[in-house]
């Protein structure tokens, strides 16, 4: 007699639960890979944004220029400082007036010439797509006598014309961002006549033309909304899709193989879109969340220094792999200079760690002889929490050496950071702010002296008075 098992037999039973049992064993084991790939996906995908965003943010900011400044490859001479309406670039210094230019050397180099000038402090620097600073013409590097310089991309080949200095671009995209010494707006006549010595033209078989070729471009009068806002509302697809787009004529360095290599693990190609399901595209989008999170907290925990100031470190403008650094700094101060042309000391808290607040008064203290070391200026900008300049009453936003500053009996100096007015001489030295709101300070040392790159000297705590 055969044995046939019924369905009902504890043998069907004991089959079932075991299928049963290997089902969900399987859907577990399938699960956890699956998480463990997302988890790699969330991870790569926070290194892959802040390895790319000072890319697409060069980018926005050159569309926006291209909108509301000037075209590509036209320089443009700022003829007054920037006020609280001006939201084209995070923290803007009202220490210098800006020749700059956006360019585009895919079709060929370009000429830039630098008239001699010893009557104001000037620096040129020369920014790559990926925001490190390639070239730094001006006051320091070169003294007045000036220069002509021949400023060519990644493909170029070929003679550079006798008396002109070769400067290479690594990517196709760059940016000329130059800054001449003024000393305030009494000083725009002057400081007009050495921008417009400034030339940039394009070079033509050996030579630069003698005219720049005929530009049509309107000004556009629609309200531009920031570069930053731009990446904070644009869509992650969005934001990958560029990247890839920006990398064919603006590719990664050597030094950057491995993220290549992570970019591609999560789809993204060098000039191709990326094809995520969605599975994939919330593992990047959590990723980003958590890069952007992350680096918020590291620069709230990097204004608790002792004095509550924070500089940038030594490797601004030369980043190498410091990726996080680089993007920080693309946050806050895009087309930062080198240190040796500029250092950026920055307070969010004053000496007892508190957040600045316009409800407050504060000073600055500078001992007699630790006034700041610089062989050029220095000055001290009141921003909005929003990294612009605060739409306040008085309409000033910096002081410093270039102002009629008023020194102490003993030698020493105070500044004077507060809403109302002080009283009597020392109004030369107060930087007003709003009453009602939060705001931070940025102090600018332009050629500073090597003790204050060393850490020898630093900015002294922000005092709140009583």
């Amino acid at each position: 007699m055969t044995f046939t098992a019924s369905s009902h037999s504890p043998f069907s039973l004991k089959r079932r639960l075991w299928r049963l049992l290997i089902g969900l064993l399987a859907a577990v084991l399938l699960l956890a890979g699956l998480a463990a790939w997302k988890a790699e996906h969330i991870r790569i995908g926070a290194q892959a944004y802040v390895f790319g965003y000072p890319l697409v943010i060069m980018d926005i900011t050159r569309d926006n220029a291209a909108l509301s400044i000037a075209p590509v490859n036209v320089l443009y001479r700022a003829r007054t400082f920037p006020d609280a309406q001006f939201k084209t670039v995070v923290r803007p210094n009202l220490d210098t007036l800006y020749s700059t230019a956006f360019l585009d050397l895919s079709p060929g180099p370009l000429v830039f010439e630098m008239p001699a000038n010893a009557l104001r402090y000037e620096v040129m620097p020369l920014l790559d797509a990926w925001t490190h600073v390639f070239a730094s013409p001006g006051t320091r590097t070169h003294g007045a006598q000036g220069g002509h310089y021949l400023i060519a991309g990644p493909q170029w080949q070929g003679p550079v014309p006798q008396g002109m200095t070769l400067l290479r671009s690594p990517t196709a995209m760059a940016w000329l961002i130059g800054r001449t010494q003024t000393q305030g707006e009494a000083d725009f006549p002057l400081v007009h006549r050495l921008q417009d010595g400034l030339q940039l033209t394009p070079w033509r078989e050996g030579h630069a033309s003698q005219a720049r070729a005929a530009v049509h471009w309107q000004k556009s009068t629609a309200p531009q909304t920031p570069p930053l806002l731009q990446m904070q509302q644009m869509h992650t697809v969005d934001f990958f899709n560029r990247l890839a787009h920006l990398m064919v004529a603006n590719p990664p360095f050597a030094h950057d193989a491995p993220m290549v290599q992570a970019l591609a693990q999560i789809g993204v190609h060098s000039g191709q879109p990326v094809r995520w399901n969605g599975l994939d595209q919330s593992a990047v989008s959590v990723g980003r969340w958590i890069a952007d999170f992350k680096i918020a907290q590291a620069l709230q925990a990097s204004r608790a220094g002792g004095s509550g100031w924070s500089t940038p470190p030594s490797n601004l403008g030369h980043y190498g792999t410091d990726y996080n650094t680089r993007t920080a700094v693309a946050m806050l101060g895009l087309g930062a200079n080198l240190p040796e042309d500029a250092m950026y000391p920055s307070a969010q808290v004053d000496s007892l760690g508190e957040a600045l607040h316009g409800r407050h008064a504060y000073r600055i203290h500078f001992a007699a002889g630790q006034w700041p070391p610089v062989q050029a200026f220095w000055s001290v900008t009141a921003y909005g929490v929003d990294n612009f300049l605060i739409d306040h009453p008085a309409q000033r936003h910096a002081v410093g050496s270039l102002h009629p500053l008023v020194a102490n009996a003993d030698g020493s100096l105070d500044l004077l950071i507060q809403a109302q007015p002080p009283q009597g001489k020392l109004l030369a030295n107060w930087l007003p702010v709003n009453a009602d709101a939060p705001f931070l300070l940025n102090a600018r040392l332009y050629w500073p002296h090597e003790k204050a790159l060393n850490g020898q000297w630093q900015m002294p705590a922000v005092q709140r008075q009583p």
